[in-house]
């Protein structure tokens, strides 16, 4: 069974269009009079998408039987070269930091300007 939580797109599907038949039921009841009567179609027309998803899925109720799936690390040896640059990458850094960040020389600051 797929989808989040143990249900389908389906579920989601018909939660976004009751939510957004809603939220346009309450923009509608706010304005004038003939407006207002396009409610009514809205909610038969969500109504009707409903009874459509509910009564004609497309998935079977039952589960497919799993099979066991066997995981293969087809890039193996690449990733250990990826992981020797790297290392290499940050030794290098590393061994670079030395003379030049922490082995800079502080020059005095004269005491008496000339």
């Amino acid at each position: 069974m797929g989808g989040v939580l143990g249900v389908g797109a389906g579920v989601f599907l018909i939660a976004l269009i009751w939510i957004g038949t809603l939220v346009l039921s309450l923009i509608m009841s706010r304005a004038a009079v003939a407006t207002r009567l396009g409610i009514v179609p809205l909610v038969l027309l969500a109504l009707t998408i409903t009874l459509i998803l509910v009564l004609f899925p497309r998935a079977s109720e039952l589960p497919s039987p799993v099979k066991e799936t066997q995981i293969v690390d087809t890039f193996f040896i690449g990733r250990y070269v990826l992981l020797a640059v790297a290392t290499v990458v940050f030794l290098v850094s590393l061994f670079l930091l030395l003379p030049f960040h922490l082995l800079e020389p502080v020059y005095a600051k004269p005491l008496r300007p000339h």
